[in-house]
């Protein structure tokens, strides 16, 4: 494996890494949209939705686990 392979092995462990301990500080990402319910002349009436996203902590710790072994594995292609 060439020394970019090695390097693309670490550098997605630690993003895997990152975005599983993110997953693990947000477990829940709220999203709100506008909607324009009906325009009448001047007048706007619209309304907000609120949506929730949770983040499974098993998708997270999967996340964590997976990076620490690419990056495992880049170190050993390493040596």
């Amino acid at each position: 494996m060439a020394r970019s392979g090695v390097r693309l092995l670490l550098i997605g462990g630690t993003a895997l890494i990152i975005l599983g301990a993110l997953g693990f500080a947000v477990s829940v990402v709220t999203t709100q949209t506008t909607k324009d319910v009906a325009n009448i002349g001047n007048l706007k009436l619209q309304t907000a939705e609120t949506t929730s996203l949770v983040i499974p902590p098993a998708l997270s710790a999967g996340a964590l686990v997976l990076g620490f072994v690419l990056i495992g594995g880049g170190f050993y292609q390493r040596r």
